[in-house]
């Protein structure tokens, strides 16, 4: 279960970077922003391995033999990804309003790496049905957390938090290669 609390931390990252950035803008209600962002991102970054885990199971029987070359390939390109990210702009520096469209589409946006990686659940000795639920509940409190640091500090954390995710991300990925 370790490792699931620890790939949970790291997926969650994106989101809590995302929602740091949202959290720095002037909104009606920070406390209703953060429910809306943990609504959001927990249920997609919970939804999303379990995609990725079934997918991933489907194949396994075929590929058994590469599947942790594979997992460790996707989980490098995450954290790669991530790491390029912590040192890039976040797209909601372009957002002038947060409607529901918007946090949907933010949602899916940091859930699709989610997906990847719960192919790699496939992998570990867990119940892939309560890693994926203490995957989406880790990001919707680290979600939550996320906006209130973007409310009083602005987002100069965000990118530190996207780059210790994807560094953990490749880190899980070089624990599956080496077993």
């Amino acid at each position: 279960m370790f490792e699931v609390i620890v790939l949970a931390l790291a997926l969650s990252m994106d989101a809590f970077a995302v929602s740091i950035g949202l959290g720095s803008k002037p909104v009606a209600s920070h406390k209703k922003l953060a429910i809306w962002a943990a609504i959001y991102f927990g249920l997609f970054q919970g939804l999303m391995p379990l995609v990725g885990y079934l997918g991933g199971k489907g194949l396994l029987g075929w590929i058994e033999v590469y599947a942790p070359w594979i997992a460790f390939l996707l989980l490098l390109f995450i954290g790669g990804k991530m790491i390029f990210e912590a040192f890039s702009e976040g797209i909601e520096e372009d957002i002038s309003q947060i409607t529901q469209r918007v946090m949907l589409t933010l949602a899916i946006a940091t859930s699709i790496d989610a997906m990847a990686a719960g192919f790699a659940l496939n992998l570990l000795p867990v119940n892939a049905l309560l890693a994926c639920l203490i995957i989406g509940a880790v990001t919707s409190v680290m979600s939550a957390i996320g906006v209130y640091i973007g409310k009083r500090s602005g987002t100069w954390l965000e990118s530190k938090a996207e780059l210790l995710g994807g560094v953990v991300l490749i880190l899980i990925g070089i624990k599956v290669v080496l077993g």
